[in-house]
């Protein structure tokens, strides 16, 4: 007899321990009222007085609601779906704050989402996400506060207008592309035109440039061609001082001259006086013979 009761005692100890494992908690009432919250570790209630009410996770939960139709301020209407990012931050309010605390909170965000969406046009449903996610945080993190919910983060999943809706954002985008495309074909073609104008443009002064060069070059070599000519003739003058060459050798020089001349292209040719006398001719060309024999 003895061993029976202390083999029930040992029953009814170990059946009022209770060992609570990491990120859980476990809400603990006392003949029917909330008595206290266990949290990590290990706990001693009183079985068949203390009873375990709810074992709560203190993990944080996503929730994904299924699509809610909303209807824009322009009258639109379209089905958004929402994912909720929640944690329990107080397992008595979770356990004793609201019944089905998941469906209050799906019930609660469509509300929301309809009250957000219905101060928003299309256009701005579908370009202001980050508005709409952080408005419906707020409120839902304020609505689930008595219940012990925390509302980490919302975002919108998908927003879908109707089908005509679709269609005609399609072919708008549509034509913006094509306008898009002409445009920057347009720029194309205008830059390609300009650098094309620009190296006919250089092309020409550089063709310009080569040929002021080759008139440059070409009238030096004129300048340098008859001042070394003119040198040339004032060397052969200054000889011919120097020579102390007389009036006979000067002459000569000068009939040289004009059967060079005569001996040229030209069809007029004009004699001097002195050469309208042969005879004369002939004796200047025996003295300068007779000289020239004597030196």
């Amino acid at each position: 007899m003895f061993f029976i009761i202390v083999i029930i005692i040992l029953i009814i100890v170990i059946l009022g321990i209770k060992i609570i494992p990491q990120s859980q908690a476990k809400v603990v009432e006392r003949l029917g009222s909330y008595k206290c919250t266990l949290q990590t570790g290990m706990h001693y209630v009183i079985p068949f007085i203390d009873r375990v009410a709810a074992t709560i996770s203190l993990k944080e939960k996503v929730k994904d609601f299924a699509p809610q139709p909303v209807i824009t301020k322009d009258n639109v209407t379209m089905q958004i779906d929402t994912v909720v990012y929640f944690q329990i931050t107080d397992p008595k309010l979770y356990t004793y704050g609201v019944e089905n605390p998941i469906s209050a909170i799906e019930n609660l965000t469509a509300t929301t989402l309809r009250n957000i969406i219905g101060e928003l046009e299309l256009d701005e449903t579908l370009t202001s996400r980050d508005i709409i996610n952080t408005k419906m945080r707020s409120i839902l993190d304020e609505a689930t506060d008595p219940w012990g919910i925390k509302v980490n983060r919302v975002e919108v999943k998908n927003i879908i207008p109707p089908r005509d809706i679709q269609e005609a954002m399609e072919k708008q985008m549509r034509a913006e592309r094509e306008r898009r495309e002409a445009i920057l074909k347009a720029e194309g073609e205008k830059k390609s035109a300009i650098l094309i104008a620009e190296g006919e443009k250089e092309s020409a002064i550089l063709r310009a440039d080569a040929k002021r060069e080759a008139h440059i070059r070409e009238a030096e070599g004129e300048a340098e061609a008859i001042i070394k000519i003119q040198k040339a003739n004032a060397e052969g003058i200054k000889l011919l001082k120097e020579a102390q060459a007389d009036e006979a050798v000067l002459k000569l020089k000068s009939y040289e001259t004009f059967a060079e001349v005569a001996n040229g292209q030209s069809t007029k040719i004009i004699i001097p006086s002195e050469l309208q006398n042969l005879a004369t001719i002939g004796s200047v060309l025996q003295e300068s013979l007779e000289k020239n024999t004597k030196k």
